[in-house]
């Protein structure tokens, strides 16, 4: 077997890339940069809508036992108020 001869490049290599790549490759990573710091930003206003979303769900909870303890349920039709009261006309009153 004939040993296979090592080509040398004797052509200079690029020291730095073209300032049109450089250019480029900036404009990604700026973009690349930007679009993580919005996504940060609506994280976390997503993040303070679910706590809100919480506090408000705490709210209606009270709300519920509120009409609960003055009309025996809390089964109201938020369109235009009217309670539901269970099958048999009136409210469970516990004495």
């Amino acid at each position: 077997m004939a040993k296979k001869e090592k080509v040398v490049d004797l052509k200079p290599k690029a020291e730095k890339i073209t300032t049109e790549q450089l250019q480029k490759v900036q404009d990604t990573v700026n973009k690349i940069n930007k679009s993580q710091l919005q996504i940060g930003s609506i994280e976390l206003q997503k993040h303070e809508m679910l706590h809100g979303i919480a506090g408000l769900r705490d709210e209606l909870t009270l709300l519920q036992a509120e009409f609960e303890k003055e009309y025996g349920t809390f089964d109201i039709n938020i369109q235009d108020g009217t309670i539901n009261y269970p099958d048999n006309g009136e409210a469970d009153k516990k004495d």
